[in-house]
């Protein structure tokens, strides 16, 4: 049988991935800066710790377990510490005061764009935003040309692309940090945001039971990725022509039907 989720629902769910959206994009960025032997000048970084220091941040599962987790709890003390506050007002602490962050959109959005746009500029950064109209982004000039470019006038890059070889090469021949806001295959992003969302209201999510119904998409390609990282079981339920890429199995289980699939389930994700 379909499961049946109340409008109001959806609505305080969206709400508050939105609000955590805005929060992890302020955080990636505050991470990355910190751990890039390109970026330029000074920044006041709080008190986040990680165990390997990085460059970018394109795949959860590139990054280790506490670090992940020291993204969630740094951007939630961010998001704490904006309660009430205009939301064009700066952080006290502004760390990315001073620097130049360049939003690239070839593939069209509304929520990444308005969060890491917002966030970056509540920490104190400047924002360049760029549609692929708006540059020769693998046309006029290879992918390799446009990040060396870039690295030369920003200090950190986010992407937003169709191909994932196109986040892979900016990432190798640019020389400040990148972002994967998403590619065809994955999208990390969302999953920090839905991860940080539940741990607001539920906890940990370490031992939970999460379960995804509907296409195996990059969304839930990163999920799968989460799964791993963060400790916690992933149930996949949808028909086969759905299933996600065989190269995700090991990090989740199949249960055909949803209505056995998500008893006892801590988060259902559709």
């Amino acid at each position: 049988p379909p499961l049946t989720i109340p409008e109001d629902e959806i609505t305080e769910a969206v709400t508050r991935l939105d609000a955590a959206a805005s929060s992890l994009s302020a955080s990636y960025c505050l991470l990355g800066l910190k751990y890039s032997s390109g970026v330029r000048g000074q920044t006041a970084l709080g008190s986040l710790q990680v165990e390997n220091p990085m460059t970018h941040f394109l795949d959860i599962n590139q990054i280790a377990p506490t670090d992940l987790q020291g993204i969630i709890d740094n951007a939630i003390t961010m998001k704490t510490a904006r309660l009430d506050r205009p939301r064009g007002a700066v952080d006290d602490t502004q760390p990315l005061k001073d620097h130049m962050v360049a939003l690239i959109f070839e593939k069209p959005s509304t929520r990444t764009r308005i969060s890491f746009d917002v966030g970056v500029r509540q920490m104190g950064g400047q924002t360049m935003v760029l549609s692929g109209t708006d540059m020769q982004l693998g046309h006029g000039e290879t992918i390799a040309d446009t990040a060396r470019v870039l690295s030369r006038y920003v200090d950190l890059i986010m992407i937003r692309t169709f191909e994932e070889q196109t986040l892979l090469d900016m990432a190798e021949y640019a020389t400040v940090p990148v972002i994967n806001g998403l590619t065809n295959r994955t999208h990390p992003c969302q999953i920090m945001a839905d991860i940080m969302t539940f741990e607001e209201h539920n906890g940990p999510i370490k031992g939970k039971k999460v379960v995804w119904s509907g296409d195996g998409n990059n969304v839930f390609a990163s999920f799968a990725h989460a799964a791993k990282q963060f400790d916690f079981e992933l149930i996949f339920t949808g028909p086969p022509p759905l299933d996600p890429e065989p190269a995700l199995a090991e990090f989740f289980a199949i249960e055909r039907d949803p209505s056995i699939a998500v008893q006892g389930a801590d988060l259902i994700v559709t």
